[in-house]
């Protein structure tokens, strides 16, 4: 039987042009080791990892809610579970909206895998100066 492979591919809606295109190569790099793309549906690099891999069945893209920038995922229903996940980890949960809720609950899908327990091999991510930001970081 063999094991499948997963990593986080993610970072800063602010990524820039030229780290987008190594995120794409990394990716596709990946994609030919057989390794399944897990990330968010976000523009910078989430979309620079998605169009590394050609396969649609190496990716697993969750959104926070049903056609997330317009992307076509079928992994956009948060479970309550995820949600639980989200309060536990971000440092300022009750300040977000709904919708930022949602955002960072399906973050753990990204790391976790859709059954909230099956973890990535690894993560790929680019914020500015490797600082800790943004919903990269589960920041406020």
């Amino acid at each position: 039987m063999e094991i499948k492979r997963y990593y986080a591919g993610i970072g800063s809606r602010e990524t820039p042009a030229a780290f987008q295109a190594l995120m794409g190569r990394i990716a596709h790099f990946l994609y030919d080791k057989g390794y399944t793309l897990r990330s968010g549906g976000a523009t910078g690099a989430d979309t620079a990892f998605e169009v590394g891999v050609r396969d649609d069945s190496m990716k697993e893209i969750y959104l926070p809610w049903k056609r997330f920038n317009n992307h076509p995922s079928q992994l956009y229903k948060v479970s309550e579970e995820a949600m639980w996940l989200g309060a536990a980890v971000h440092p300022a949960w009750d300040n977000l909206s709904l919708n930022g809720k949602l955002l960072i609950a399906r973050d753990g899908y990204q790391v976790l895998g859709l059954d909230l327990k099956t973890p990535s091999d690894f993560v790929i991510c680019w914020t500015e100066g490797g600082r800790m930001k943004g919903g990269t970081a589960q920041e406020e």
